[in-house]
């Protein structure tokens, strides 16, 4: 399947408002296809992680080849049960007792972040739920993620228990573990990874059902090595024949299946032109200003590459409200519409309405050609976050 856009200027000239996240399904399907590729080799389940793609109305594709949810709590929880009607395993670093009730009716795996949490609610999450499967999050304190805001294994994480707190009597109240060490990364990574993971924590698999190796693979990224993953993952299985395996990568689903478009609004000069779009990198675009990194403007290059180099800017009040220099063949003027790349995964997730700014309309381009705007949004949306 071909990973080429279909984004035309046709296409681009139909969409009446901007900003929007705009899916092309075949891109997704395609991603989806490299999923299923893995499962098949190795047996594996994969969950899709909701706290980097929810959008739902692609859900009832993702599903045919998907086997469930990860969610981060208990309103990703009613997402997975309400919208993907698969398995649904739930995750957070600490669960507030009231919602505990709710998240056990509708969770076939619980996962724990420390034995303290374990021992307050994994017996009344199996008296409220028999079937629920309990499971306990583990930190190796082994990562090679590059960026330490999103290192889950780094100094003073409290994201997992250590090999120092883990008991056999909390063992005993589990059925597996999860471990999450990966950010966008590939399978010689999660091979690494998975050395230290048996080393401290092998002892006990022996005695588990399942094992949950989390996220962080970025298994559709173009040179990620996927005969690799299989031969880890085959390894790991051959070595432990009685654990279910499952995965959740959130990233890998959604990466650059999509863009955000977005308008020149105006074109100011001070020291440089400096174009302000509708659209906003700390209200749509978080991660370009909180990791940071620059992202992908679709036919334009580094500064002064191409003969016009502007500064693009976002349509708040923020100072740092920049997505960078980029340089294009044609001089910009208002109403021009630039692409963002690779803005499907952790971007709609997160975006907010500072500064009362809109959020971008959600659309998809279907495989058919047919655009479908799935969602716009407008002040109510504003208000009900504000009051």
């Amino acid at each position: 399947m071909s990973k080429k856009s279909k984004i035309t200027k046709k296409v681009l000239n139909s969409l009446e408002n901007s900003p929007v996240w705009l899916l092309e399904e075949h891109l997704l399907r395609r991603n989806l296809e490299i999923i299923k590729s893995i499962k098949d080799k190795t047996g594996v389940k994969v969950l899709l992680a909701l706290k980097g793609f929810s959008l739902f109305h692609t859900f009832d594709l993702v599903r045919d080849y998907l086997d469930g949810c990860c969610a981060s709590g208990l309103n990703e929880a009613i997402l997975s049960s309400k919208r993907f009607q698969k398995q649904t395993h739930t995750y957070s670093p600490a669960f507030k007792a009231n919602e505990i009730e709710k998240i056990a009716q509708i969770s076939n795996h619980i996962v724990f972040n420390s034995p303290n949490q374990l021992k307050l609610y994994a017996k009344k999450a199996k008296e409220i739920n028999p079937d629920i499967s309990i499971g306990l999050r583990v930190n190796p304190e082994f990562s090679s993620a590059s960026a330490e805001i999103y290192n889950p294994c780094g100094a003073y994480s409290r994201l997992g228990t250590l090999k120092e707190n883990l008991t056999k009597s909390t063992i005993k109240m589990v059925d597996g573990l999860h471990l999450h060490a990966l950010c966008e990364q590939g399978s010689e990574a999660f091979e690494e990874v998975l050395i230290v993971f048996e080393e401290k924590f092998g002892k006990y698999l022996k005695d588990l059902k399942w094992v949950n190796f989390g996220g962080g693979h970025l298994i559709t990224k173009d040179d990620y090595d996927l005969d690799r993953l299989v031969r880890v993952l085959n390894g790991f299985k051959k070595r432990y024949p009685h654990l279910e395996v499952f995965l959740e990568p959130g990233e890998a689903i959604g990466w650059q299946t999509g863009v955000l478009v977005a308008t020149v609004l105006d074109i100011v000069h001070n020291k440089m032109d400096i174009a302000i779009l509708d659209t906003s990198a700390e209200a749509h675009m978080p991660d370009s200003i909180i990791m940071p990194y620059r992202v992908e403007v679709r036919g334009a290059k580094l500064p002064f590459e191409n003969q016009y180099t502007y500064k693009l800017t976002g349509n708040t009040c923020l100072a740092g409200d920049v997505m960078g220099d980029y340089s294009f063949k044609k001089p910009l003027k208002a109403g021009d519409k630039i692409l963002f790349e690779d803005q499907m995964h952790y971007t709609m997730v997160k975006a907010t309405t500072f500064n009362g700014i809109n959020l971008p309309s959600i659309a998809i381009l279907k495989e058919s050609g047919d655009l479908e705007i799935v969602r716009e949004f407008n002040y109510s949306d504003f208000e009900s976050r504000v009051g």
